[in-house]
């Protein structure tokens, strides 16, 4: 039987029975529109997140004590809550005369509860330096922002974003109103303009800047930094001026060995790297969860080929009597399975891709996100792949059941 002849004769057979067809054929339906769904949800997560992490500019790099541990990939101690104390006022010092470096913006953070008048809100409060406003593009759309004198002489000012102003004060204007954060009194000077989420899921908006030196001293009566943000001077090169940074800072520490160090310095190139590897990690983890559907959909259509073998055992030993081969029966067998399989991608492909585009539609049109379209062709690829591969794994079992029955037995079939 010629290669046409069997294909038609196998879609002959499925079309006389369309709804026993389109059952066999949603597990695989289901399994390509799951992979599709989930590898374009985890590149648009990527996108937005790697987005999010280059906005805050590509000459800056972050000083953290506790030195490096494990994989690159591993959280450091300060990170995990472990008290380190190894930045300090010298480490300051000594950076801000590095010719390299542009600016230097120590940082402490905590959380409080912070009140006016009837309102109150938890919230992180940011202790930083003056320079923080230029290093990490912030600025206030109304008032001003706190200056190296008022660091010097321990003014209680703040700047505050726009979801905490809204919280505290409505629609009042907050310039110069009095907030109390931890039974300390502070004058409101400057409201910074709308940020977002930034990098690493914080709420840009909900955060309350306040003089390194009284967030230090008055809140939470430390003398150490929780982390130092550098910019580097474009004229320099990024990984010329961290080389600096290491230097100088493992000759403030004492440290001769590199391996040794307690603190560590990373770029936006560093944070990119390990983020990357982060969410690729997890969309090839969500895509090999979603391939699972495709083998149960190949198992749901091995079953049913199974079925139809022994439902039309007499057609097959009517077709051996005329003269229908072992390879013939087979192919025809075989055949139905591929186009079970094909069909169901190709509805597949298209349900995935009418569900991404309807998701995505909510989230950037709906709930105002700031996620990325994306369609990826390697999730087409990939489903098309595992599909074919699947139809042919899953269909040769019951074409050779079919291939193999006797003429005569299967005559006397009933």
């Amino acid at each position: 039987m010629r290669s046409k002849d069997a294909f038609k004769s196998a879609f002959k057979s499925l079309t006389q029975a369309p709804m026993r067809s389109f059952l066999t054929m949603l597990g695989i339906i289901i399994g390509i529109a799951s992979v599709i769904l989930l590898m374009s949800l985890g590149n648009s997560a990527q996108k937005l997140i790697l987005e999010q992490v280059q906005s805050v500019g590509s000459n800056l790099m972050f000083v953290i004590p506790g030195g490096p541990s494990g994989s690159r990939l591993s959280s450091p101690a300060s990170v995990q809550g472990i008290i380190i104390k190894t930045l300090n006022d010298k480490d300051l010092a000594s950076l801000r005369q590095e010719p390299s470096i542009e600016a230097v913006s120590p940082e402490v953070r905590g959380q409080a509860r912070v009140v006016f008048e009837n309102n109150d809100s938890e919230t992180t409060y940011q202790g930083v330096s003056s320079e923080f406003f230029k290093i990490r593009d912030f600025k206030v759309v109304k008032g001003v922002i706190f200056s190296k004198r008022d660091e010097e002489t321990y003014n209680k000012v703040a700047v505050i974003g726009q979801s905490i102003a809204t919280d505290l004060f409505g629609a009042r204007d907050p310039i110069g109103k009095t907030i109390r954060v931890k039974n300390i009194n502070f004058q409101v000077i400057g409201l910074l303009e709308e940020k977002g989420v930034g990098p690493f899921g914080v709420d840009q908006d909900e955060l309350i800047l306040i003089p390194v030196t009284v967030a230090q001293k008055q809140l939470l009566g430390i003398d150490y930094f929780a982390a130092i943000t550098i910019q580097a001077k474009d004229v320099y090169n990024i990984d010329y001026t961290k080389q600096r940074v290491e230097t100088i800072l493992r000759l403030n520490h004492r440290i001769e060995d590199k391996t040794k160090d307690d603190f560590q310095v990373s770029t936006q190139e560093d944070a990119l790297a390990i983020l990357g590897d982060i969410t690729g990690i997890l969309t090839a983890f969500l895509t090999a969860i979603a391939s699972i559907s495709l083998v149960v959909g190949g198992i749901g259509i091995m079953n049913i080929m199974l079925v139809s073998v022994i439902e039309r055992t007499r057609e097959i030993g009517l077709r051996k009597a005329i003269g229908a081969t072992n390879k013939d029966i087979m192919q025809q067998f075989l055949f139905e399975a591929i186009i079970l399989t094909f069909v169901g991608g190709i509805i597949g492909i298209l349900s995935g891709a009418i569900l991404v585009t309807l998701i995505y539609f909510v989230l950037i049109n709906v709930l105002s996100t700031g996620w990325f379209f994306s369609l990826p062709i390697t999730s087409i690829v990939i489903s098309v792949v595992v599909a074919t591969i699947t139809g042919v794994v899953f269909g040769i079992y019951p074409a050779r059941k079919a291939a193999k029955k006797n003429p005569i037995d299967a005559l006397r079939y009933e």
